[in-house]
C-alpha cells in the first residue's frame, strides 16, 4: 500500500424523519438503528477519526452510549429535508479546523440507514483510495437481471414499448446481460478537498462493490423490515 492517509468519518443522523419516525433510533434487533454503524467504525482498523453530526439531543445521547464522538450540534438549517450531505459535511469538516486545527486526507460519510455494513466494508474502500489516490470510492451493488435492454415504456392504454432499444423477438438471456450497478448508499469516501469544493465524487471515482444482504438502505418501513430480516438471519434466529 502506499502512504497511509488520515480518514474522518462522519455519521450523519438528523431528527427528523417522516417515513419511519425518530428512525436512526428506532430499535433494531435489541439496539438503535445507530448502533450498527457505531460498532462497525469500532470495530474499522483504517479510520483516524468519527464524529456524528446531527441536530438532534436524543439521537446524540445514544450516540454517545455506544462510544461515539459528538463534538458540536448541527445547525437547525442544516437538518432540514432540503439540506444536503455536501453542506453538513462543509459544516463538520469546517467546524473541526476553526475549532480543534485538525484536517483529514478524505472523508467519509456513513449513513446510520445501512446498518448491515461491516468494518471490512469501510476498511476496504479506505484500502483502495489509499492504493488509488482516486478523488472518491463508492459503496456499489449488482442489480441482478437488470439492463437497459429490458426497460419499457407503458402508455395510457397500457402498451409496452421499449425505453431504449428493442429486445427483439426473444427476451435477452441473463447470461448475455452487461452487469449494471447502483451506489447502495453504505459507504461514501471522498477527499476533503474535493467535498469542499462541492463535489462528492470528483474526476476519479472507484467502486468497492457489496453484496446484497450488506446492502440495505432503510427508508421506507418495507426496508426496515428487511433489515430486521438480516439482523435476525445474522444471529441465527432464523
Amino acid at each position: 500500500m502506499s502512504k497511509k492517509i488520515s480518514v474522518l468519518a462522519i455519521i450523519t443522523a438528523r431528527g427528523g424523519s417522516k417515513g419511519i419516525p425518530r428512525k436512526n433510533i428506532k430499535d433494531l434487533g435489541g439496539k438503535p438503528l445507530i448502533a450498527y454503524t457505531i460498532d462497525a467504525i469500532k470495530e474499522s482498523k483504517f479510520l483516524t477519526r468519527a464524529i456524528l453530526s446531527t441536530d438532534d439531543t436524543e439521537i446524540a445521547e445514544a450516540a454517545k452510549k455506544y462510544g461515539l464522538e459528538v463534538p458540536f450540534m448541527r445547525p437547525k438549517d442544516l437538518a432540514q429535508d432540503d439540506s444536503t450531505s455536501i453542506d453538513v459535511v462543509k459544516h463538520a469538516v469546517n467546524w473541526l479546523k476553526e475549532n480543534e486545527g485538525k484536517e483529514y486526507d478524505y472523508i467519509m460519510i456513513l449513513q446510520p440507514t445501512s446498518p448491515m455494513r461491516t468494518s471490512e466494508d469501510i476498511d476496504a474502500c479506505i484500502k483502495i483510495a489509499q492504493e488509488t489516490g482516486a478523488d472518491s470510492v463508492m459503496s456499489m451493488k449488482e442489480l441482478v437481471d437488470m439492463s437497459a435492454k429490458k426497460l419499457k415504456k407503458i402508455d395510457e392504454d397500457r402498451r409496452i414499448f421499449p425505453y431504449y432499444e428493442d429486445e427483439g423477438k426473444q427476451s435477452s438471456m441473463r447470461q448475455d446481460l452487461e452487469k449494471v450497478y447502483k451506489r447502495n448508499c453504505a459507504i461514501y469516501l471522498t477527499k476533503r478537498d474535493v467535498i469542499m469544493k462541492g463535489d462528492l465524487f470528483g474526476k476519479d471515482s472507484r467502486a468497492y462493490v457489496m453484496p446484497e444482504e450488506r446492502s440495505v438502505d432503510i427508508n421506507k418501513p418495507v426496508d426496515f423490515e428487511l433489515a430486521e430480516f438480516w439482523v435476525r438471519k445474522q444471529k441465527g434466529e432464523i
